[in-house]
């Protein structure tokens, strides 16, 4: 069986569009990073759940894994928050929790389980672990919310909006630095460094 790759970018294209900063704490040892997986994982109103995918090339994946707590951030557009809302994401996308850290320089503040809270957020929602997935490259977590507050103003930064104002040479040096995790991801499924899907 072959896949039209073009046609699965096609569908998914657009359906992730806000990025989130998670944060973890386990043994000590605080992280983070950015993703477009986030999103709520229940429908009742009184009782709600979060939802994120990690990678398990992160070094927040193995901390959630082991910590079972997280909080997920989104950013605000805000014009005089933009360049927070940029630091925040350049901190903790650009480089890897285990060569120092992320939260270093970001204003925070200690959610009721213990992980960093991102003050310059537009919101966050913070959460305890109540299952998980594992699905090769990465693992899926759920969460009950037990914490929830809007810090600031403005409506969620999209992933468009936040890529045109970052500096090219973030871009870069992300970019570079992304292909070891997608490398790390193909190993996981078994697909090989050079191998494609056809």
């Amino acid at each position: 069986m072959t896949v039209d790759l073009k046609a699965a970018e096609f569908t998914f294209q657009g359906l992730r569009p806000i990025p989130v900063a998670v944060t973890t704490v386990h043994g000590g040892r605080a992280n983070g990073l950015m993703s477009l997986s986030g999103g709520p994982a229940g429908i009742v109103p009184e009782a709600p759940r979060v939802t994120v995918s990690i990678t398990k090339y992160n070094f927040s994946h193995d901390l959630i894994l082991q910590g079972g707590v997280f909080a997920m951030h989104v950013l605000s557009n805000d014009p005089d928050l933009l360049p927070t809302s940029l630091d925040i994401l350049m901190a903790l996308g650009g480089s890897s929790g285990r060569d120092g850290d992320k939260l270093d320089g970001l204003e925070i503040k200690h959610g009721a389980t213990g992980v960093p809270i991102l003050l310059g957020a537009l919101s966050y929602v913070e959460a305890r672990v109540t299952g998980s997935l594992d699905n090769d490259e990465n693992t899926i977590f759920v969460g009950d919310v037990i914490a929830a507050e809007r810090l600031n103003k403005g409506r969620k930064l999209d992933i468009g909006e936040a890529w045109a104002k970052l500096p090219p040479e973030w871009i870069e040096r992300y970019e570079h630095n992304h292909h070891a995790q997608l490398e790390h991801c193909r190993g996981a499924r078994g697909l090989g460094s050079t191998q494609e899907v056809s």
